[in-house]
């Protein structure tokens, strides 16, 4: 009789094939276009252009995939309440502005997305889990870049930053790590990948920190468009007094979510923003404080980060709860996880044995399906203990080995 085995890459492929295919079948990306326009209240541009971005994202996601649903109350044969609703599962990736018309205070935005069906899950057992996740520092590719205003704390100041706003929203179990960096060859960052794109020191690291997840990404720009634009020649003082000089600066991002125990990527996106960094070339601001915030640059690269947070709890949303077993006594299984990340009395979680080769010490552990649960009947904060139909000796089932909430 041979025994079925699941790698980690089987799993992954799985969970993507589901999360694509759902129940309508293939999901296949499509570029659109779309416009949106906003009025420009108070002279304050970028809130302006931030409403026309979010109406011209509506345009395209409703042009890709709408659902329009009717209902009419009726009450002795007369009709006394009508509603017509429009909804969008769509989700767009690869935004980029193809298009900006200001006329007086009215600004036309055209955006140009990959569209794609969103992903329709909450369903399963798993989506009221918290998830354990590190995050760790963002490395600068350029330091150089980052010498005029003094925000060369941007490595750090970013995930932490990041890191707070996933704490404050509740739905993860969110673990600092901010002064690690995982990346060694930034330029080519992820590195040290293998043949099955996974990365090596992504499970050492959450192997140590016991987190399911870890959060990680590169800062790639942080240049100014034109460092001549606060030159002290008159003619330079005329372009800044009459708004022509360009004092521009860019911010660009890699945002990468990886699987703690694959150490394969599960969510990877390029995020980026540009705004005029309108205070002296030689002040000292710090990324993130508040002289950096009343910048409109600053302003510009505070709504990013919102956007990449947002990211980060959408990408984890669908995907499974999994946990490690600690220890095995006859029928009696404890969980590394508790109350704390949602584990409750009567949850039943499966269990899966974890494989790893002599000839192959470094290569991510084999799973193999039980076909047993343990269920789950006494719940500490941080770990949580349940029983299994037999001994853990008879189904090979120990510690190191996981179990999975889908």
């Amino acid at each position: 009789m041979t025994l079925s085995r699941w790698n980690w890459r089987s799993l992954v492929c799985l969970a993507c094939a589901l999360l694509v295919l759902g129940p309508w079948g293939v999901a296949q990306a499509v570029v659109l276009e779309g416009t949106g326009q906003a009025v420009i209240q108070g002279d304050d541009l970028d809130q302006a252009r931030t409403q026309a971005r979010r109406a011209a994202l509506r345009d395209v996601a409703l042009q890709y995939e709408a659902r329009i649903a009717s209902e009419e109350t009726m009450e002795n044969g007369v009709l006394t309440d009508s509603r017509l609703t429009v909804a969008s599962q769509a989700r767009a990736r690869d935004v980029r502005v193809v298009n900006e018309v200001r006329r007086g205070n009215l600004l036309r935005l055209t955006i140009r997305a990959d569209m794609s069906a969103g992903q329709a899950c909450g369903a399963g057992e798993a989506a009221r889990m918290k998830k354990r996740v590190a995050v760790t520092g963002f490395p600068i590719l350029y330091p150089d870049q980052a010498r005029i205003g003094r925000i060369g704390d941007a490595g750090e100041v970013l995930p932490q930053t990041l890191q707070a706003t996933l704490q404050s929203e509740g739905s993860l179990q969110i673990f600092g790590a901010t002064r690690l960096q995982l990346f060694g060859d930034l330029l080519n960052a992820p590195t040290r990948q293998g043949a099955d794109n996974r990365l090596t020191n992504v499970t050492e690291l959450a192997k140590e920190l016991d987190v399911q997840f870890v959060v990680a990404g590169v800062i790639r720009e942080l240049a100014i468009d034109d460092p001549t634009a606060w030159g002290s020649s008159v003619w330079r003082q005329m372009q800044r007094g009459v708004g022509l000089a360009n004092r521009n600066r860019q911010f660009v991002a890699d945002l990468i979510v990886f699987d703690g125990f694959s150490g394969s990527p599960v969510y990877r996106e390029r995020f980026a923003a540009q705004g005029s960094w309108n205070t002296d070339l030689r002040s000292t601001v710090g990324f993130g404080s508040p002289g950096f915030l009343e910048t409109d640059y600053g302003k510009a690269v505070g709504r990013l980060m919102g956007e990449m947070s947002a990211a980060v709890t959408e990408a984890l949303a669908c995907q499974p709860f999994i946990t490690r077993i600690t220890r095995v006594e006859g029928q009696n299984v404890t969980l590394a996880s508790g109350a704390l990340a949602g584990i409750r009395p009567g949850d039943e979680l499966q269990l899966y044995r974890s494989y790893s080769y002599f000839d192959s010490p470094g290569a991510t552990p084999e799973l193999s399906d039980s076909g047993t649960v343990v269920r789950i009947d006494n719940v500490h904060p941080d770990f949580s203990n349940g029983l299994i139909p037999v001994a853990g000796g008879q189904i090979n089932i120990q510690r190191n080995d996981i179990a999975i909430l889908w």
